[in-house]
């Protein structure tokens, strides 16, 4: 909104024998323009407010912070202590571009992060807001705060936790009420350009939930969170993460097993534009379901609707979990009509399977949908023959993959189209640098080294994969070495204890080592460079660091 005013035509200036009346009038006029201003200016001229939360802290509840009167540059910031904050909200204000509003988790002593648990929950009480029993917290849909859509919104490093039935809750009138089967740790009715970071998320129906409402929720960040145990007993209808929106990246995320018994999947979703990269998702009904925007026409008419890409993960299937497809791509609504029927760009992931029968790499929903797949380690525990690479039906193309030995093209009756150029590496071992410890980064022996196909042009544009996973939860920049390898690690032989990828040892090696002991996340750091092949940087290489630079001689070490 922009708003003008002309104040010459409110001046004050009078003379003696000007009219008494008509100056108390103009100065009325001028007094209540000046109370309209703040509804479109004074919050841009507003200076940022940090709200602390916690002992010692201004506010020692987060119900006491105003939520319902937030402003661009705010930041709340709630600080770790022993027990949980017992706790629920909505927000339901917005920052602004350049100025996010910001909901910030201060670390305690060794790392942790702040808990906010919906078990007894209580909700502040000046708050107005519908669908309660859908979340911990929740964006978005609120009579107070005046309904809005929330946008420029970060939530980061909090541990939020039980959302779901048995747990109950006070709503905003003080009333008890218990979570529907359906409740999210973050529940997101609407949003835009929302980024939720560093969180880890647990115990509740749905991980986070995230509505399309029809178009209006869109460009959505969920980074470096670790998102595990989520779901129902005995229902596949809540999963570790549930989403519809317009432009959604997950990244750097590592997605764990669900509840014991839980049917759901892992991450859901059902949005126009979305990206799947450098995460670590393991196990659910399938790792991945990517099917139909059954609920909202503006996403299935968006471009963005009819293209899909996933890169650069680690896609684990222990034995015993649920299906045995580890992604499904198209829909499951039923009305083929709105189904994606464009192209999954499935590249450069690692999948392992462990299971004791058969597993299939990918179910299209139609023979209208399509997967490019390549550069990818596709691998079971099983024998070869137990490895399918589709279900029954839709458009495949393989190419520069690495496949188990014996594999065969579908367990079932397949009716779609199978395009092959006879170009992947099928072989037994992949030859991984230490299997048993969940490293999957390459050995030095691994026919996948720069045997990777080249990128279209549009993929190097846009989705190239550039950077890697790094456990727990982050990343780091991907080597480049001219020849793209099978699979999300790039093989790369570091000298030991480089940490920073620089090429010899020095104290900047040693000063990042130590920041990611303290749980500081510097940013990028070579995994690769570690001591033991663990793939984990800290103290030990500090040391080992700091004995280089006394003048120990450096051993290189491959990876």
């Amino acid at each position: 909104m922009v708003c003008f005013f002309n104040l010459q035509a409110h001046s004050t200036t009078s003379t003696c024998t000007g009219d008494y009346r008509v100056l108390v009038m103009k100065m009325k006029h001028l007094y209540f323009s000046l109370l309209a201003l703040p509804l479109c200016l004074w919050a841009s001229f507003s200076p940022a407010a940090d709200f602390n939360v916690g002992p010692g802290q201004t506010y020692l509840a987060i119900g006491d912070v105003p939520w319902e009167s937030l402003n661009p540059s705010d930041s709340v910031y709630i600080h770790w202590r022993s027990e949980p904050y017992r706790e629920k909200w909505v927000i339901g204000r917005s920052g602004s571009e350049g100025a996010p509003l910001v909901i910030r988790g201060v670390q305690g002593p060794n790392g942790e992060l702040p808990i906010i648990t919906g078990e007894n929950a209580t909700t502040r009480t000046a708050l107005d807001y519908t669908n309660e029993v859908r979340g911990l917290i929740k964006v978005g849909s609120s009579n107070i705060p005046v309904n809005t859509t929330p946008a420029y919104i970060v939530i980061e490093n909090l541990d939020l936790r039980s959302a779901r039935p048995p747990y109950s809750f006070f709503n905003d009138h003080g009333q008890q009420e218990s979570y529907s089967n359906n409740a999210a740790a973050l529940y997101v009715e609407k949003a835009q350009h929302l980024i939720i970071r560093n969180c880890i998320i647990q115990d509740s129906g749905n991980g986070i939930f995230i509505g399309a409402f029809d178009g209006e929720t869109r460009d959505i960040l969920i980074e470096k969170n670790s998102i595990f145990g989520n779901g129902i007993e005995n229902s596949y209808y809540q999963h570790n993460t549930y989403s519809a929106a317009i432009d959604i990246t997950y990244q750097y995320n590592y997605m764990g097993a669900l509840r014991t018994n839980a049917g759901g999947n892992n991450l859901k979703d059902r949005s126009a534009g979305l990206v799947v990269r450098y995460n670590w998702i393991e196990n659910g009904n399938r790792q991945l379901d990517l099917v139909d925007a059954e609920d909202s026409d503006t996403l299935v008419n968006h471009p963005a609707y009819r293209k899909t890409y996933v890169y650069g993960n680690v896609l684990l299937e222990e034995d015993g979990e649920g299906n045995s497809q580890m992604v499904h791509y198209g829909g499951d609504s039923g009305d083929e009509s709105i189904y994606r029927k464009g192209t999954l760009y499935f590249y450069n992931n690692t999948l392992i399977s462990n299971r004791l029968g058969n597993t299939t790499m990918l179910r299209l929903s139609s023979n209208d949908e399509f997967a490019d797949v390549f550069n990818n380690i596709v691998h079971v525990s099983a024998a070869g023959s137990r490895l399918a690479l589709v279900a029954d039906s839709g458009q495949l193309r393989i190419r520069n993959n690495w496949l188990k030995t014996g594999y065969i093209l579908s367990h079932d009756l397949f009716t779609g189209v199978f395009v092959d150029d006879n170009s992947s590496i099928v072989a037994d071992d992949p030859n991984f640098a230490d299997p048993a410890a969940r490293n999957f980064h390459l050995g030095e022996m691994s026919g996948a080294k720069d045997s990777g196909a080249h990128l279209d042009p549009d993929i190097m544009l846009m989705h190239p994969p550039v950077y890697q996973y790094v456990s727990p939860a982050a990343g780091e920049s991907r080597p480049a070495d001219g020849s793209l390898d099978i699979g999300a690690f790039e093989y790369v032989s570091l000298l030991t204890g480089d940490v920073d990828g620089s090429g010899d040892i020095g104290l900047a090696d040693v000063i990042l080592s130590l920041q990611v002991a303290a749980g500081l996340f510097p940013g990028q750091v070579e995994s690769s460079a570690d001591i033991g092949g663990d793939q984990r940087i800290g103290l030990e290489e500090a040391l080992y660091g700091l004995v280089e630079v006394a003048g120990s001689s450096a051993q290189v070490q491959n990876r």
